[in-house]
């Protein structure tokens, strides 16, 4: 069974190889201090110190697992491989709500990237697949919790 393939702009490869770094670099010898004082405590069966930096380095090394199987499937997304006809990962995308007019930018991205909180949606999320693929000027149906949004792409830009 082959894995997912992981879908990246150059900026989501580079904040995802600084998380790696960071994890290996640094967290590892830090929660390794954290082991070695909490040993010191002595019995460690009842050291809750010893408790939650052992957790600690185990989500840490379940990131460093996880990061590295998602670099090793990484399709890098290209600002010339943005076509500014058609809605793509990689596309800014002005959008405006059809029934109250409110307009929004949205930048396409894969799921590993996505940030709602900066307006970079997924791909795979209902209103990134709704628009993938549709050009300029096309009104697109939303299916979300609470009904259906009827959005119209506005502009398309790298």
């Amino acid at each position: 069974m082959s894995e997912k393939q992981v879908i990246l702009t150059p900026e989501g490869l580079k904040k995802l190889e600084e998380e790696l770094e960071t994890l290996k670099s640094v967290k590892r010898r830090e929660v390794a201090e954290r082991i070695k004082v909490a040993i010191g405590y002595g019995d460690i069966s009842e050291n809750s110190e010893y408790e939650d930096a052992k957790n600690e380095q185990a989500f840490i090394e379940g990131r460093v697992i996880t990061l590295e199987k998602m670099l090793r499937n990484a399709r890098i997304i290209n600002a010339d491989e943005v076509d500014i006809n058609t809605v793509s990962i990689g596309s800014t995308v002005t959008v405006e709500d059809m029934e109250f007019g409110d307009t929004v930018e949205y930048i396409i991205v894969g799921t590993a990237e996505s940030d709602p909180m900066q307006n970079k949606i997924s791909n795979e999320s209902p209103v990134g697949k709704a628009i993938l693929g549709k050009k300029k000027g096309t009104v697109v149906d939303v299916n979300v919790p609470a009904g259906v949004i009827q959005y119209k792409i506005v502009d398309i830009k790298k």
